[in-house]
């Protein structure tokens, strides 16, 4: 039985992910902002693994409070096996463009605070010897384009310290993996139009998470197609690309 902290756990990706782990029978600590939100998710899952779920309400922005969270977390289970941070906002570009506060405020949210709970976690599994670190970045974060450019800076930057936890933790026995969806069917993609085959749905995300940890693997593209897609755009030549509306 694995005991597995959920940060962010009322994204639809977290939920879907909790699910597919719940049917392994793990214990969950769950993060949120939303606490009706939770207690319903944490009640689902109490039902499909039939284990006890711990849940807490917390603004994840308040950096100061994750040395303790995440105490409480590791009190609360035992130990943790597993941590999949999954918060994080789609900033209005627009409005970032007119206004430094906003624009920082998105790369706190999306990339600080991100980088905060990744250092303490990874050092709390280095000196354990042990321990799988999954944090949901994004293809939005392989190059910058002038639709969602303050986006895709955060998590771009949230790809580069991941691969560097990755290299320092992998001979510690610790996993870091880094996840980069494309398009996903979820409540903070509302705004889009959602047709066509580049968009896919929570669950498809979930299974793919599930199996970068039983694989071992260290950086996943989901649905797996965003590789070849983002080895295109990476290569497209800068004064050729500038001129794109991407």
């Amino acid at each position: 039985m694995r005991n597995i902290l959920i940060i962010g756990a009322t994204s639809a990706i977290a939920e879907a992910t909790a699910r597919r782990f719940a049917a392994s029978g793990a214990r969950f600590y769950l993060v949120g902002r939303n606490a009706a939100k939770l207690a319903a998710i944490a009640g689902d899952l109490e039902i499909r693994s039939g284990q006890p779920v711990t849940s807490e309400s917390l603004d994840l922005d308040q950096l100061s409070q994750h040395p303790a969270l995440l105490e409480r977390a590791m009190q609360a289970l035992g130990g943790i096996d597993i941590v999949l941070i999954a918060h994080g906002t789609l900033p209005d570009q627009a409005a970032c463009q007119q206004s430094v506060e906003q624009t920082l405020a998105a790369i706190h949210t999306n990339a600080l605070s991100v980088i905060s709970l990744a250092t303490l976690l990874g050092n709390a599994f280095e000196q354990r010897g042990r321990g799988v670190l999954i944090a949901i970045s994004s293809v939005a974060g392989e190059r910058g384009r002038q639709s969602n450019y303050v986006y895709g800076a955060a998590k771009g930057m949230v790809s580069l310290f991941l691969q560097g936890l990755r290299n320092r933790l992998s001979r510690h026995g610790v996993q870091v993996i880094t996840i980069k969806p494309g398009f996903v069917d979820t409540p903070m993609t509302a705004a889009f139009e959602k047709k066509g085959l580049l968009w896919a749905q929570p669950d498809r995300i979930a299974k793919g998470i599930v199996a970068a940890v039983e694989r071992g693997r260290d950086e996943v593209y989901l649905p797996g197609f965003w590789r070849w897609i983002m080895l295109v755009i990476r290569h497209i030549p800068e004064g050729l690309f500038k001129r794109l509306k991407l």
